[in-house]
């Protein structure tokens, strides 16, 4: 989670691929939720680290509902794979599938839906750092793009995670028909990775009632406001 919730360098917390590589291990990106734009400055979120892995894992966003993943490595690895193990797929390949995931890389550069997910992000994240001076309970704002984190504390001194009132969060947002979910160590992250479609009316809507669904439950905890 630590890629879907920080905006710190992943550098900060994991060994460089160099050392990975040299103690006969492989640097393996998992692009199967922050892929496809969604990060906003990079198409991949592993750019943003300043790396190439050995081995890209994709998924979902690549086929846009369609069931659909892909997997991405070096000539020298596959072929060391295919000497190992025996795998086979009877629908990998298909022709269909192949149209779809065309069709979805096609959406993404015609609409420009990567600086649309950079630009409505910073939109959110200008919001979430208002909703910061607010609200007590807002003890963090991380994340890049639209993949984004509300990080919800008991005590900000502390650090003491509110877990139990994260998930009250979530079923209420969830009442006024929007989606979001906890992550996280301790699940008390918000996190937020709408349709790349996601627009600025959204975004206004999506703050309103955090901003409203936050007070309702720092009055109900007793938590003091700020």
């Amino acid at each position: 989670s630590l890629s879907l919730s920080l905006s710190l360098s992943l550098s900060l917390f994991l060994p460089p691929p160099r050392h990975v590589r040299e103690a006969g291990g492989l640097c393996v990106a998992d692009e199967v939720q922050v892929g496809f734009g969604r990060m906003g400055t990079h198409f991949w979120a592993f750019e943003t680290q300043g790396v190439v892995p050995d081995i890209v894992t994709m998924g979902k966003p690549i086929g846009n509902g369609h069931p659909l993943a892909a997997v991405v490595t070096t000539p020298e690895i596959a072929a060391a794979f295919a000497k190992t193990t025996s795998y086979f797929n009877t629908y990998g390949g298909n022709p269909v599938s192949c149209a779809v995931a065309n069709a979805v890389l096609d959406v993404i550069e015609n609409e420009k839906l990567q600086s649309h997910a950079l630009a409505v992000g910073e939109e959110v994240v200008a919001g979430y750092r208002k909703l910061k001076e607010k609200h007590v309970l807002v003890g963090d704002v991380r994340g890049t793009g639209l993949m984004l984190g509300l990080d919800l504390v008991l005590d900000r001194d502390t650090r003491e995670p509110a877990t139990a009132i994260a998930g009250e969060l979530v079923h209420r947002m969830k009442r006024e028909r929007v989606l979001v979910s906890q992550d996280g160590p301790h699940n008390n992250v918000i996190k937020l990775k709408p349709p790349m479609c996601f627009n600025s009316d959204d975004a206004k809507m999506l703050l309103a009632k955090l901003d409203v669904i936050l007070g309702d439950l720092e009055r109900e905890h007793g938590l003091a406001q700020l």
